[in-house]
């Protein structure tokens, strides 16, 4: 096999491969990948060094890849595995739909009610999706989990009955806004009758006050005790029995009416903020048509299972993932990957769930389980983002935790050092640290970064582009430098079979019928299309035994008692005859992949050259870079010239000959003086994607794209990779902008309450203001877009 072949096989490493050889574990996932025989396998991981091939599943790889553990290891990994398996089937877990969160620090006040319960192993709640996840290993705290988000002010959904209709009208609206309409009808009545009866007036804001303040203190009370004192519910508390006892009851009752009218616009920013995964979550239908014995039967799409055959007519979307029945159809999959174009699938070809059937009534066989399909793990993808928050984020975190307590002791301070200190009126000073307590709420702030991180996300994901959290997202910014696999990235990874010369009176259908009896069931895309091509012309391969990987040159097995091997031309141990040299050259230098096929000692038998060919956009998505000020190098085991040839033709720099270990070790030195992204085809670049800053996998919604690296682009266009980090820019912009705005208002305001400017409906109102301004701010990222018009 070529450098080239052999690079590739390289470079493409599996977990299993790479956890054997001792490489670097990946920071990606592994993935079972099917159609790769075991045979396949042991010729892949046979060397200890890191090599090729995916292996079709774990069992296969572990036996494949014996060779390099001895037998304690085995056993001591085989009794580990067990040991955690009986650890993760004793830890029970359940989820729940939160009702009534209106921002981030929503979900952490649940989060710190249940976590304070006994029993409890791990807790989340996932704003984004409005989901509460428990982990315990007792089923009975499953009622104290439920207690403590009653407790905490909140109301749940199980996760059975999450699906909830949503009532429109006039009637809805005023049952969810019911309190802010009585308290404004009796403020205003109070104003009216003030001047005529102004004792019964005054009673009428105290009560309304009073009345509003009720489950405002009920869920401060209930907050305090479940782990959140320090809530902006006690702040309003105390601002507002602070402003009776000073008798400003037209205030007080001012003050409620204002932070309940906040508290709707944060529902409201928060509901568009989660638009974007409600539509996601929309895209599966809730029935389909089943095929069972041959008649059209509607079940639900919770019902469907791997293997069961369904009808889906022009319009309709896919319930679950499926393949093709039919030669061809045309789907609508814009709500996934963002193409706008309807794309052709053919027969046996995968089709996501949430696809729009465009043209024809076709069939399908479900591929995916229940909770498993491409919505779903999108959707799970979404969830884990929020738990892998940003730098930034983390730090308003944990500032906005001893923030507010200090704040309250700052207007203590107010309240308290001016007259005893100065002998100033106890009145005006109360009055002013109340003000500034009001001020000093952290709503905004804390918003002020989770809100464009979710908005930033979303945006991404409407676009094909799905970025792992806000720790992702904050590091696609600072990409200084991006590294390129080359087969199945820059190139589409399906090369084609163009030149096959015999030498020493083979022919060609004969060296074919012994190199592919090697190569058989392997997923390599060169092998793949040997394979194919052999098929093609009626050639039957016959059985290959004592298949070996080559590490680094190539590959090479027993057919019919003779051993044969094809080998990267650089690696042979005998020299090649010039003319064949001359030749190797040649076809080199078109940018083609060549290996010499050998046998025995060896003689050489012939040669074969393939041909992958670019992805339509490789070219402007590097000079998209490049305009960006980001540069752009490829890695790959191909030969030199080879690569040369594909780098000349979108100007881009390269790195050949490298195998696995050596794209870790260049892109670690990379690493060391810039920020660097590793742009691979998914789970075989793995090694090189943990050694970057950043790994981003190519696909086409599959589990390599859903489930691997930091990011993935789902529809496989490389120019995203600008619009990404373009999309990350705008997002740390929006966030510095939404801290300055936070921070500026505050100190303005704090100013003005502290000399008595401002009162305390004014300070209400420019938290609300301030909340609602970095909330409005942040939602601009949901209609980003492009420079460069992608």
């Amino acid at each position: 096999m070529c450098t080239k072949h052999a690079g590739c096989r390289s470079n493409k490493v599996t977990p299993a491969a790479a956890a054997s050889s001792g490489c670097s574990t990946p920071k990606i996932n592994s993935i079972q990948m099917a159609g790769v025989s075991t045979s396949s396998d042991s010729s892949c991981c046979s060397s200890s060094s890191c090599d090729s091939s995916a292996s079709s599943n774990d069992e296969e790889s572990e036996s494949s890849c014996s060779p390099s553990l001895t037998s304690t290891e085995q056993t001591s990994t085989s009794t580990k595995i067990k040991n955690e398996t009986n650890t993760a089937q004793s830890v029970l877990s359940q989820s729940w739909k939160i009702e009534g969160m209106d921002c981030p620090a929503c979900a952490r006040k649940v989060e710190t009610a249940v976590n304070k319960i006994e029993g409890i192993k791990e807790s989340k709640v996932l704003f984004a999706t409005e989901k509460l996840v428990a982990k315990f290993n007792d089923p009975s705290v499953v009622n104290s989990i439920e207690q403590a988000v009653i407790s905490a002010g909140f109301s749940f959904v199980t996760a059975n009955n999450s699906q909830t209709e949503t009532q429109t009208g006039w009637l809805p609206l005023l049952k969810q806004n019911g309190k802010i309409i009585a308290i404004a009808v009796a403020m205003v009545l109070a104003a009216i009758i003030k001047p005529s009866l102004p004792v019964l007036s005054e009673g009428l804001f105290i009560f309304t006050c009073l009345a509003g303040l009720y489950p405002i203190g009920k869920k401060a009370i209930q907050l305090a005790k479940s782990g959140t004192p320090f809530s902006i519910e006690t702040l309003m508390s105390v601002a507002a029995l602070g402003a009776l006892y000073l008798g400003e009851t037209v205030e007080a009752a001012m003050v409620l009416l204002l932070f309940l009218i906040g508290e709707r616009l944060e529902a409201f920013a928060a509901s568009r903020a989660r638009s974007g995964v409600q539509a996601l979550m929309a895209l599966v239908p809730e029935t389909a048509t089943k095929i069972i014995d041959g008649q059209r039967v509607e079940v639900s799409a919770s019902e469907l299972n791997p293997g069961d055959v369904i009808e889906v007519s022009p319009g309709s979307r896919l319930p679950a993932d499926g393949t093709l029945h039919d030669e061809l159809a045309s789907f609508d999959e814009s709500a996934l990957t963002g193409e706008s174009i309807p794309v052709e699938r053919y027969k046996s070809e995968a089709v996501m769930a949430g696809a729009v059937v465009a043209d024809r009534v076709v069939r399908f066989t479900i591929t995916s389980k229940q909770g498993e399909n491409a919505i779903d793990r999108i959707l799970h993808l979404i969830e884990e983002a929020e738990s892998r928050k940003a730098p930034l984020e983390r730090f308003l975190d944990k500032f906005s935790r001893w923030y507010t307590p200090l704040m309250m002791l700052v207007a203590l301070a107010v309240i308290t050092l001016p007259p005893l200190l100065f002998a100033q009126p106890w009145e005006t000073w109360v009055y002013r640290g109340l003000a500034l307590l009001l001020i000093a709420c952290p709503c905004a702030l804390v918003i002020s970064t989770p809100a464009a991180i979710t908005s930033g996300l979303a945006a991404g994901a409407k676009r094909g582009a799905l970025i792992k959290g806000g720790a992702a997202l904050e590091q696609l910014g600072k990409i200084e430098t991006v590294a390129f696999d080359k087969t199945g990235t820059l190139t589409k990874g399906k090369p084609e079979v163009t030149n096959v010369i015999a030498f020493n009176e083979w022919e060609e259908n004969s060296l074919l019928e012994v190199v592919g009896g090697i190569e058989v069931g392997s997923s390599h895309p060169l092998a793949v299309s040997l394979v194919k091509r052999a098929e093609e012309m009626g050639i039957t391969l016959p059985e290959a035994s004592e298949k070996q990987a080559l590490i680094g040159s190539g590959v090479k097995g027993t057919v019919n008692g003779h051993i044969y091997q094809v080998c990267a031309p650089s690696k042979l141990t005998v020299s090649l005859h010039a003319d064949i040299v001359a030749m190797v050259e040649q076809l080199e230098d078109e940018g083609k992949t060549v290996v010499i096929a050998t046998k025995g000692e060896p003689e050489c038998i012939g040669l074969i050259a393939w041909q992958d060919t670019l992805r339509e956009d490789a070219k402007q998505a590097v000079k998209a870079l490049q305009s960006l000020g980001i540069h752009s190098i490829m890695l790959t085991g191909d030969n030199p010239r080879s690569a040369a040839a594909i780098s000349s033709q979108i100007d881009i720099d390269y790195k050949a000959s490298l195998l696995p270990q050596d794209k870790v070790t260049y892109v670690e030195q990379l690493s060391q003086n810039s920020n660097v992204a590793m742009v691979g085809d998914g789970i075989n670049d793995a090694p090189a994607m943990k050694a970057s800053s950043i790994g981003i996998a190519m696909g086409g919604g599959t589990d390599v794209a859903l489930e691997t690296a930091d990011a993935a682009i789902t529809h496989n266009r490389l120019i995203e990779l600008s619009g990404m980090i373009e999309l990350s820019q705008a997002t740390l912009a929006n966030i510095r902008q939404n801290v300055c705005l936070a921070l500026g208002l505050k100190a303005v305001f704090l100013v003005t309450s502290l000399f008595g400017i401002t009162g305390l409906w004014v300070a209400v109102m420019a938290d609300s203001g301030a909340t609602a301004l970095v909330t409005l701010n942040a939602l601009r990222l949901l209609k980003f877009k492009s420079k460069f018009g992608h």
